[in-house]
């Protein structure tokens, strides 16, 4: 029962929610149950049909709708007094400034990535509003206090990039299940189906002997009266047939490897598939484009089960079929999207058949579509016990009980004979960027890299600013705004593509730059070392970040984004181990040594959560004893 203290900062309290997901549908329920009387909620997501397992403030007649809207009106239904504001809206557009977030009393976080996440927590700290973050992934849980000048910021500790594998390793060498996922969804899904313009590293010309007289033929452009079929099938024979019997060219690469086998659909497939079933005439369409399927016509049921050779090649000509035949006028501008149904059984198919050229086991569609989607399933009572966790929190916070503060994990298994490990929270980390302002190094080559490379690697990939400005003494390089003439946009596009070296104000060895984001209210100091050379495998960007994260060349596994042009990223739902930093608890003054691990996966909720080794949680336990 709440002590009369407690009922009044509850009933006082203004609070935002950031996120109607799989647990912000718990804790906004949670909040209104508890006496909070005025809420804001944020989220820019409708309701899809996978939401209903467990979101269960919506129903089936709310897909399509938003989900801030369908959540606060349901639970006014029962709680009519109260006063629930909903926002269908992105956390990070303009008008959710600080001066928006300085009305609130404490600020919940249910978001579902990282750059949101960080964004908010640099909006808490210019407002001075205490943040408490929240994740579940299955079983697991976490929640977390930050509150400025306090305890450590959500930034004080980095947080697991995507994993990245050499574009080589992808295209020619795969020797696990996700290198064939990562080559079926990132580059023939989106050659196919994706933007025509954007670099590939799919080989498309035919090597086709007839062809040798002329420049060589772009498989993948498929003439207007070319019959669908057969244009699979030609696909099919060139990136599963003739491109693995170029590779096995190279006998040098497969001294100590196992050697692919070559597939072609003659092999596999009927003369034509048209004439025997009429698939694409009897495929499955339900609830818009995103539910095309061909399982039903091929009489494919069930998706934990293991398709075959001649199954999965089935699946691959006629799904191909079916984005051409029903959704024309979505290709050149599709990605994958774990939700499309479609997509993911053709992305299945493709990354079976490459499996089984290359002797890798392969995987049902269940099983694919977790590894594509970086999904681990929801459990919606860990939602529950998470959504309390954080109320739990946010009453400490406006009561101002700073030593009661805990960030609680929630366990799979018991530890010490606990499923819920409170840990006193750390001081803020003085190596911050973020929160104690201290300067980045940065190692770059200032002849050779643009200033597109340092705004799209670094500035926003790295340092996730969205409005970014980059000044080099008093001199202002690049700005983002609306407010900007067309003379300046020119003369800022101009900078982009000039070498560091070459800009108006030469950025050299020893130049300082200062970055900031007007929005975030964030400011940051770039020390530049030049630096000639760079490991092409374990620094594949061609520069090297210090002060945001640890040193990307342990092991050769290098953190990397996207934006990589000789490396692809992929998040694995494997643990992500981070070199030992100092943390210290709020309530000490000595340092003291602190290892955490840390595992960045996507459940099923759409809660990405970054979340600690339950083994390390109970040894920080010890700690506070």
């Amino acid at each position: 029962m709440a002590t009369q203290e407690q009922q009044s900062a509850i009933k006082s309290a203004k609070v935002l929610m950031v996120g109607a997901g799989g647990i912000g549908c718990e804790l906004l329920k949670t909040l209104a149950l508890s006496g909070f009387e005025d809420i804001h909620i944020i989220d820019m997501d409708t309701i899809e049909v996978s939401n209903l397992n467990r979101q269960f403030l919506f129903r089936r007649s709310h897909v399509g709708q938003s989900k801030a809207k369908v959540a606060r009106d349901a639970v006014l239904r029962f709680r009519p007094h109260i006063n629930i504001k909903s926002h269908h809206a992105n956390v990070k557009n303009p008008e959710f400034d600080a001066e928006f977030f300085k009305q609130f009393d404490v600020v919940l976080n249910g978001l579902d990535n990282l750059d949101a996440r960080r964004h908010v927590n640099r909006l808490c700290l210019a407002a001075d509003i205490p943040l408490v973050e929240s994740g579940t992934t299955g079983f697991l849980g976490q929640v977390t206090v930050h509150v400025k000048g306090k305890t450590e910021c959500y930034e004080c500790q980095t947080k697991p990039a995507p994993k990245t594998y050499p574009v080589c390793t992808i295209t020619s060498t795969p020797t696990k299940f996700v290198h064939c996922i990562v080559w079926a969804k990132e580059l023939l899904f989106a050659k196919l189906f994706g933007d025509k313009n954007q670099d590939n590293d799919l080989n498309v010309r035919s090597n086709n002997p007839a062809n040798l007289s002329k420049e060589r033929e772009d498989v993948f452009e498929r003439a207007e009266d070319e019959d669908i079929e057969q244009y699979g099938r030609k696909i099919y024979d060139h990136v599963f047939g003739s491109n693995i019997e170029a590779a096995l060219a190279n006998e040098e690469t497969w001294k100590n490897r196992r050697r692919p086998r070559p597939i072609y659909s003659k092999d596999v497939l009927p003369e034509s598939l048209t004439q025997q079933n009429g698939i694409t005439q009897n495929c499955s369409v339900t609830d818009g484009d995103s539910m095309v399927s061909v399982m039903p016509s091929l009489g494919l049921k069930n998706p934990q089960e293991l398709w075959g050779l001649t199954q999965n090649s089935l699946v691959f000509i006629e799904a191909l079929k079916l984005f051409f035949a029903k959704r024309k006028k979505e290709i050149g501008h599709l990605t994958f999207d774990k939700d499309d149904q479609l997509a993911v059984e053709f992305v299945t198919a493709a990354a079976n058949i490459r499996a089984e050229s290359f002797g890798i086991p392969l995987h049902s569609l269940f099983e694919a579509k977790g590894i594509a989607g970086n999904i681990v399933h929801a459990v919606a009572t860990t939602n529950a016990i998470i959504a309390g966790l954080i109320v739990i929190e946010a009453i400490k916070v406006l009561k101002k009980d700073a030593n009661k503060y805990r960030m609680t994990y929630c366990l799979e298994h018991p530890s010490r004979k606990m499923l819920l490990m409170p840990v006193e929270p750390f001081e803020p980390n003085p190596s911050c960027y973020v929160c104690s302002k201290t300067p980045l190094v940065l190692e770059i080559n200032t002849q050779k890299s643009k200033l597109r490379d340092l705004v799209d690697r670094i500035v926003k990939a790295k340092l996730g600013m969205n409005l970014p400005l980059i000044m080099h003494g008093a001199s202002l390089l690049y700005e983002v705004g609306d407010d900007l003439d067309d003379i300046m946009v020119a003369n800022y596009n101009a900078n982009l593509e000039k070498s560091l070296s070459e800009l108006p104000s030469p950025i050299v060895n020893g130049s300082i730059l200062t970055v900031e984001d007007l929005q975030q209210e964030l400011s940051c100091k770039i020390n530049v070392k030049h630096r000639e050379e760079f490991d092409e495998e374990k620094e594949p960007e061609g520069m090297v970040l210090s002060g945001w994260t640890q040193s990307p060349a342990t092991n050769g596994d290098n953190a990397s984004t996207s934006n990589n042009e000789n490396a692809i990223d992929v998040t694995e739902s494997s643990s992500v181990a981070e070199t030992p930093t100092k943390k210290r608890r709020h309530s000490e003054t000595q340092p003291e040594s602190h290892k955490k691990e840390t595992e960045n996966v996507e459940s099923e909720d759409d809660d990405l959560m970054e979340i600690e080794n339950p083994m390390m949680v109970s040894k920080k336990k010890k700690r506070v004893e």
